[in-house]
């Protein structure tokens, strides 16, 4: 992959891109969210990528829609932000469907009585309650979690682990982030299988030299998102050759494609013009399909509607800005605690 996609297939409208950055931070910096984002309009881009941050995108992304520039986020999956602009769009599905997919993993594996951990956060009660609705109605009983949570400042969870022990659950579903590590101590201190664990994306990680070999073994985690092919992560590498977490590089690359071609379509480089032409070349008008920019920009340059397969493999771009359908990864802990990708399961995006 190149730094600029689409460069040697010619360019966009036959010149090269150019990029700019800046660091947004995360939302607990909001001064330095507001300033990125200004950083970059600056500029007078096309098209902004990213966050990745459905928290940052909320405190960014109505400016940059004053400014009638596209914002694509790869990793923002918050539902609220389902149709919250015209000009926002992402190339991940919003977490109900991360929260339907793992709902029904939870229910094909067996579970009749399931505990969820989940900190009191939009992110994580939003996920906990597609996943409740799914199980429950699989036939699961929720014995644990369906209304506590756990403030994300807390730093002592033995009364958490104590309650939920308590209601004897075959398996537990913990969302939560950097609060992970030690739950899942305090989970192996007190007795609870810690090999009949589900995680979300924000705790799916890498826990090899973190925790002690084994402790996570057999347990399931999953990903929003395509897992990257072999051949793309060589791809990928070729850039950064140290490149390990390859986690939402499809969707970054399939946004900066489907701006290009955006762009391509509609004959100029501006925001509005890649904002109307976005949803178009994704698939909304039911296009020939094609999977590279270089044979999509020869459909274009032939007056022809297309549909760009990309990376990800998602759906056309809906109404709402949201890809019409995505895959989810799912992962299972080796010996070591690290999740190594077993399979994806595709998931339909309700529309809000």
């Amino acid at each position: 992959m190149r730094k600029n996609p689409g460069t040697t297939a010619g360019g966009v409208l036959g010149k090269k891109i150019q990029t700019v950055s800046a660091d947004v931070s995360d939302a607990d910096h909001a001064d330095q969210n507001t300033a990125g984002a200004q950083s970059v309009l600056s500029k007078n881009p096309s098209v902004i990528l990213g966050p990745a941050s459905s928290s940052v995108v909320k405190n960014v992304y109505k400016s940059i829609a004053e400014a009638k520039v596209p914002l694509i986020s790869m990793g923002a999956t918050s539902p609220t932000l389902s149709g919250v602009s015209p000009y926002f769009f992402r190339t991940v599905p919003p977490d109900s469907v991360q929260g339907a997919v793992l709902g029904n993993v939870i229910a094909q594996d067996g579970v009749q009585k399931l505990a969820i951990a989940v900190f009191n956060d939009e992110y994580g009660t939003n996920l906990r309650d597609v996943v409740v609705k799914t199980v429950e109605a699989a036939g699961v009983n929720v014995v644990y979690g369906e209304k506590d949570t756990f403030d994300p400042t807390e730093t002592n969870f033995s009364s958490l682990v104590t309650s939920i022990k308590a209601t004897n659950p075959d398996a537990v579903l913990l969302i939560a982030f950097d609060q992970s590590q030690q739950i899942i101590k305090e989970f192996a201190s007190q007795g609870v299988d810690t090999h009949k664990l589900y995680m979300t994306d924000g705790n799916t990680a890498d826990y090899s030299g973190k925790l002690a070999d084994g402790l996570l073994k057999g347990t399931t985690g999953t990903i929003p998102g395509a897992h990257p092919s072999d051949a793309f992560q060589e791809r990928l590498k070729t850039v950064k050759s140290d490149l390990a977490d390859f986690t939402y590089s499809a969707e970054t690359y399939d946004g900066a494609i489907l701006a290009a071609l955006a762009a391509q379509k509609g004959g100029a480089t501006d925001g509005a013009t890649v904002q109307k032409n976005l949803r178009a070349v994704s698939g909304s008008t039911k296009g020939t399909e094609c999977t590279t920019y270089k044979d999509c920009l020869a459909l274009l340059k032939d007056k022809k509607e297309i549909t760009y397969k990309g990376q990800s493999g998602i759906g056309p771009i809906n109404e709402d800005g949201d890809p019409s359908a995505a895959s989810i990864g799912v992962y299972k802990f080796d010996g070591s605690n690290k999740p190594v990708y077993d399979h994806s399961q595709e998931g339909e995006v309700p529309k809000s």
